[in-house]
């Protein structure tokens, strides 16, 4: 849990003030359900901010919350430039009012239509997309050719965690070439993304850091040489963040830390945010004297990691998982006995993002009490276009 979260007892007098995640009128919440907490939404920003100095160094990824709300939140700060992974959430953040959004993922098929009718109904944003082979950089030209303005693209560069992208080599530098030389684009920079870099200390994980980014700022170099302009690079996620912010030639792309995670919690103790986005689940079922089953199961969750390594919750910090199927999560804690059938547990996600994904809407929490609800909107595939 976060320093503020540390001293928090799963036993509150009736007479003491809630805890900051507790809702005081529980009737007004349908369980499973993620709530989101805005004023820690804020702080975290800020945060974010802090860390990396300006809000023109920072372009958050949309990916962990789709929500037009907290698009309108991160505006409010200041921050003006987004990077998403699907047309849904660069439709949402344009919608809201984004200025520059960079869909960081290759459009193939109908997706190059799709983002051609999307840059033709916001013209006042700037659209930018990645690259990493020769034959769907000729579909974007193709698609963009006549347009007013040509599509910009970053190049897609593999530093190590071997999803997509090339390696920062010579077959990188011919890509941007070629790109260079087609109608209807233009490339504009890098995009290394550092998604495998995960260790615990952070000494080790500059290292590994700067080791993998070393290669990407000589093709820049080389690139700069050879007449080309590459005015932006967009890397990393939330684990290398604080990383790539020392680096002044870089653009930050963090994401979790907008709601922070269980996950990131333990694996980045250098990193301090608090947790804004929950899940709350209610006691269904008391099967034996130490089990007691909750209706958080694969749907309400994001279940990609192992059993123990879902959710964390706060009022019942010794519960651990024993069994999960697709409405039920049965645990087994030493506290059983003294929590009943309707009692409300608050858990912390192991992976928020998928977890947001998982929900229509959010129930928002001021001060304890239910105040609003906000759609999930671009967790669907397709909104408008």
């Amino acid at each position: 849990m976060t320093r503020d979260d540390k001293s928090i007892s799963s036993i509150h007098p009736f007479n003491m003030p809630l805890p900051w995640y507790a809702v005081s009128d529980m009737s007004k919440i349908h369980s499973p359900a993620l709530l989101v907490y805005p004023d820690r939404v804020r702080e975290n920003l800020k945060r974010m901010i802090r860390i990396a100095g300006s809000t023109e160094r920072l372009r958050p990824h949309l990916k962990t919350n789709k929500m037009p709300k907290i698009v309108r939140m991160i505006l409010a700060e200041g921050i003006t430039r987004f990077k998403t992974a699907t047309i849904s959430e660069t439709e949402m953040a344009a919608s809201v009012g984004a200025e520059d959004i960079f869909l960081a993922y290759q459009p193939i098929g109908p997706n190059v239509q799709r983002l051609l009718k999307l840059v033709r109904q916001y013209p006042r944003v700037r659209f930018l997309t990645l690259l990493d082979n020769f034959p769907t950089a000729e579909d974007l030209s193709r698609a963009f050719a006549d347009e007013s303005q040509p599509l910009q693209v970053l190049l897609d560069l593999n530093v190590g965690m071997h999803r997509t992208g090339l390696t920062p080599d010579e077959g990188a530098f011919e890509l941007y070439q070629q790109i260079s030389e087609l109608s209807g684009l233009t490339p504009v920079g890098l995009h290394p993304y550092d998604g495998h870099l995960h260790q615990e200390d952070l000494t080790t994980r500059t290292a590994e850091c700067q080791k993998a980014y070393d290669p990407v700022h000589r093709l820049k170099s080389r690139l700069e040489e050879a007449g080309f302009s590459v005015p932006l690079i967009v890397a990393g996620g939330t684990p290398t963040f604080p990383i790539h912010a020392k680096n002044s030639e870089i653009e930050c792309s963090p994401g979790t830390c907008v709601f922070w995670d269980r996950g990131s919690q333990v694996s980045f103790p250098d990193l301090d945010f608090l947790h804004a986005a929950l899940v709350a689940t209610r006691i269904i079922s008391k099967p034996t004297t130490h089990r007691i089953c909750v209706d958080l199961g694969h749907k309400a969750i994001a279940a990609e990691n192992p059993l123990e390594k879902r959710v964390q919750f706060i009022n019942a910090p010794d519960a651990v998982p024993i069994l999960q199927s697709e409405e039920h999560l049965v645990l087994e804690s030493k506290q059983a006995s003294s929590l009943k059938i309707g009692d409300m547990l608050y858990g912390i996600p192991w992976h928020i993002c998928p977890t947001s994904n998982l929900y229509s809407n959010a129930t928002v929490i001021r001060e304890n009490r239910v105040s609003d609800t906000w759609e999930v909107t671009a967790r669907e595939r397709q909104l408008s276009i």
